[in-house]
């Protein structure tokens, strides 16, 4: 899952660590000669694509719901810049051979029901989702991007870059509790759904796709062992536990 991102970055996450090694400090023409490594980025590659085109739709949908002109015209222009990201996405998928849409296509179901079981009912709950929700898809490909090829990783970081709505969300929502504080145990409890959801969503995504789930517990690459599987979800949870403390929520 990926679609809205934040700069908040987990602290001592892989992706900080020391010097790179084995496929991290190789180039795509080095690693892609491994068939099953070559598999595993086009996933992730289409797994991100199809969330950066969803949360281009999304964001035109949660425009509509903005109480003012200015909130409108801010939505929109993270929407075109979350566009971009899906252009940036695509145009690699063809460039390395491969038909986008066949790559994006896996993921549709499963990203297309985590947004069903987890729509918003008001402009507050969709920036919340956003910025909470999504984040922790950002943090988990962080995590993965610093065990992949140094062009896919380059790729990969610059997409998930923030379009600026991270501060966006938080001055919004704290402006809403400080005016209504009965909004923040509404919202503490909608954060602490989407977190189970996105974790879980995550987790039946990359055991769905054999490549993938291959590279991410050491088979490919340089992936995680078992141990490191829970200290990365272990730094995915404390970086939420910051967002919810920086939206004025209890996690």
């Amino acid at each position: 899952m990926r679609l809205m991102t934040s700069s908040d970055k987990p602290e001592n996450a892989s992706a900080a660590s020391a010097e790179p090694t084995g496929v991290a400090a190789q180039d795509w023409a080095q690693a892609s000669a491994d068939p099953q490594y070559r598999a595993a980025v086009v996933d992730l590659l289409g797994a991100l694509a199809y969330g950066e085109l969803a949360a281009f739709e999304r964001l035109a949908e949660d425009a509509k719901l903005a109480p003012t002109l200015a909130d409108k015209a801010e939505l929109a222009k993270m929407a075109s810049a979350e566009f971009h990201h899906f252009e940036r996405l695509r145009d690699r998928l063809t460039e390395i051979g491969e038909e986008p849409t066949a790559a994006m296509d896996p993921f549709v179901a499963a990203l297309d029901g985590f947004h069903k079981q987890t729509a918003p009912s008001d402009w507050l709950e969709g920036l919340v989702k956003a910025y909470v929700g999504d984040s922790i898809a950002s943090d988990f490909y962080r995590e993965v991007a610093a065990r992949l090829d140094s062009d896919t990783r380059e790729l990969v970081l610059a997409v998930l870059d923030d379009t600026g709505h991270a501060g966006f969300a938080v001055e919004k929502v704290r402006a809403a509790i400080d005016a209504d504080p009965r909004v923040g145990g509404r919202l503490a409890l909608w954060a602490r759904r989407l977190m189970g959801e996105a974790l879980s969503q995550s987790q039946r995504v990359v055991a769905d796709r054999d490549a993938l789930s291959t590279m991410l517990v050491g088979g490919v690459a340089d992936g995680f062992d078992l141990a490191e599987v829970g200290k990365m979800f272990s730094r995915i949870t404390e970086a939420h536990t910051k967002r919810m403390a920086a939206l004025g929520l209890a996690a």
